[in-house]
Formats: structure tokens, sequence, C-alpha cells
């Protein structure tokens, strides 16, 4: 397969693109059958136990920091061969990731913003698959406004004490650590005087607790901190730093695995298209025109992606992943919306008590959040506006 958009696959991708597919038979088709296609959108709460064991089966395979570097503990592997895995995952019905944060997120920025201490320390654990990280941004008052976040924490000795609460917090309620953007100096207001802490979950000082979604699952959570501690030592960058190494991280998180997201949101569509073949409604002409447009929609993204990823060099977006965020939440949402007026009047109802979605209405349903979480449109649209292309506040 050659791809469009400076992205090409030689003979030698295709050799590794075969190994990944046999490791995936082998072992997600094999011992993890079970869990294939578990913990998708709205299904977040599936086979946990099941799925951690899976994360360190990835590590146990080398599959989990492809990119990173060799002496970090990764493979070195070029952004084609990223993009390959991901795919193939994704083709396989691989189950949701719980590692992602801690893959695509905070090891990217420890590898970028943190010291040879604290990779050596944590780094490991993220590729062995054995520890969870969940993301301590968004607050009541701070959820796209990153800027406004509340929470504090004071240097006692040799430890930050952390006062505060987070909210959305997806999967802190089985994370073993989370990074924190905490006020440190409270002299300073918006993204000045913020720090960026990796804090332990397991501690008398922290409480999560979950939130019921209208999907009826608790992939979020609310996260009070109330005198939890963390070592001085696990500050990443320098005190008041906080707001360049969060931003790090948001790029990251728009990085190379969108082009696995968009395998799964192929799969999605495929789906939606064999219902209307079910239902009927490929004959109605406006239909049949939304369905044509999401497919038009899907590659425009793809080749988007494409594009942007090879261009940024290591696999992290810069201000262009906003462009790729604006696209899939509103791609993803309108095909919620396509999926249950293809399914009918029968998407009106539940199938069965108390709360039992079709696989419709639990995409509808759950891409309601998809223009507000990970930043909202709004906050996208200004990103755009004010540093990309330089227009007044």
């Amino acid at each position: 397969m050659t791809v469009t958009g400076d992205l090409t696959v030689s003979p030698e991708d295709e050799l590794f693109r075969a190994e990944v597919r046999a490791w995936l038979v082998e072992h997600l088709h094999g011992d993890f059958a079970d869990i294939v296609g578990t913990g998708g959108p709205g299904r977040e709460h599936e086979a946990l136990e099941r799925r951690r064991e899976w994360e360190r089966r990835l590590g146990d395979g080398n599959w989990i920091g492809l990119g990173w570097p060799v002496d970090k503990g990764g493979r070195g592997a070029s952004l084609t061969r990223q993009v390959i895995f991901h795919e193939e995952y994704a083709r396989a019905g691989g189950p949701g990731r719980l590692g992602h944060m801690s893959e695509q997120l905070v090891g990217p920025t420890l590898l970028a913003f943190g010291t040879p201490e604290q990779q050596d320390r944590f780094l490991p654990g993220i590729l062995s698959g054995e520890v969870l990280w969940c993301q301590g941004y968004s607050e009541p008052g701070a959820g796209s406004d990153l800027a406004g976040v509340r929470t504090k924490a004071a240097v006692r000795g040799e430890e930050y004490v952390l006062d505060g609460q987070k909210v959305w917090t997806s999967l802190a309620h089985i994370a073993d650590w989370c990074f924190v953007i905490a006020r440190t100096d409270p002299a300073q207001d918006r993204h000045r005087g913020l720090s960026y802490l990796l804090v332990p979950m397991a501690q008398p000082g922290i409480r999560v607790r979950p939130i019921v979604q209208i999907t009826g699952t608790s992939e979020f959570n609310e996260v009070f901190f109330d005198g939890a501690l963390t070592g001085v030592e696990n500050r990443v960058g320098d005190e008041g730093e906080g707001w360049r190494v969060a931003m790090g991280t948001l790029a990251f998180e728009r990085g190379v695995a969108t082009l696995g997201q968009q395998i799964g949101f192929e799969r999605e569509l495929t789906a939606v298209v064999e219902t209307a073949r079910a239902t009927g409604a490929l004959d109605d002409p406006a239909l049949c025109a939304r369905l044509v447009d999401a497919w038009i929609g899907l590659k425009v993204m793809r080749y988007t992606a494409i594009r942007t990823l090879a261009s940024s060099g290591d696999g992290a977006p810069g201000f262009e992943g906003s462009i790729s965020k604006l696209q899939w939440a509103n791609w993803h949402r309108d095909l919620g919306e396509l999926a249950v007026d293809v399914a009918g009047t029968g998407a009106l109802v539940t199938e069965g008590a108390p709360y039992e979605l079709t696989d419709a209405q639990r995409l509808f349903l759950y891409t309601r959040a998809d223009t507000i979480y990970g930043g909202t449109n709004e906050v996208q649209r200004n990103i755009i506006a004010e540093r990309m292309l330089g227009l007044p506040r």
C-alpha cells in the first residue's frame, strides 16, 4: 500500500505489517479472544481486568512505545510503522487501550521534558503495561479553560501538598498515577504559576468518585485532593513552568494514534451502512447522501492527519492538531446522529430494562461529548485563530 500525503510504505514496512498481524492473530485472537472489540466508546467499563492483562501482554511483546528511542526502551520505529501498528490494531478489533494516556501522553512528555531520573523511574512501568496513568487537568470552572485551574500545591519540606478537585478524569478509578496541573504560585494567575506534578493515586489524601454518564457507564471521575502528597522530584519542568509542559502533552494527545482512531471510525461507519442496507434506509436519498458525506469526511480526515504527522517529524503535531480535533469531533458527532436516523423509530426506545442500549444508541449518546472533551470546538477555533492565523483576541 502506498499512502499519499508524504507517507510511503516500503516493502520492509509491509514485512513489519505482517509481523504485527501475525502477533495479533496469535495473541489477541488467541489467549485474549474474549476481549476483541471491547472497551469502545460508551463501553469503557467492559472487561477491565482482562484489558489490564492485555496491556501487560502488549508490553511483553514490546508493542508499547514503538516510536520511543531504543535507549529508552522503545523500538525507535518510524512514523510509518507506528501508523501501521495502530491501523492493524484497530482492524484486528483490539480492545480500547487502558494504557493510552500512559503511552501517548505522559510517556512522550517525560521523554521531552522529564529528567533522566524521572525517565528511568517511570518509563519502564509504562513500557511493560504495568502502570496506568490518568490526566488531572479539568476542574469545575476550568474545563477547556485550563489556565483557570485552582487546585493548589504548596511545598512542605521535600514534598508538595495538594488540595483541590479535578473532574472528567478518565480511568482515575483504576489508575496508579495522575499527572496534575496545579497552581504552585497563588500570586500568579492564568497560565503563570502552574506546575506539572506526577502524583501517586494510592494514598489517603485522594478520593475518586465515578460519574455516571448518559450511556450508563462510568469512564469519567471526580478526583478530590485533600492534603495529597508527592515528592518535589516528581515535578516535570521547572516550578511555575507547568503550562509549557501541559501544552506539550496536549500536542502528543493529538499525535499518531489519531490514525488508529480513524480505523475505528471506519468500522463504525461500516456498521451504520450495514444497518441502512438492512432497514432499507439506503433507498432514502437524504440518508444515502449523508452516508456518502460521512465516507468522504473520513477520507479527508485520514489524508489531513497523514500530512500533518508527516510534516511534524516526531509524530506530534503542533497547532495543526486543533484542526484534526475539530474535524474528527464534528464528524463523529454527526455519525452518531446518522446511526440513530438510519436505525429508524426503533432507536427511540431502549432494548431492555433498565437501560440496555443498542450500538447505535450508545454511539449517539457517547458522541454528544466529542465536541467538548479534549478541548471544546470553541477552544480549538480560538487556538487556530490566535496562534496559527495571528488574529487579534
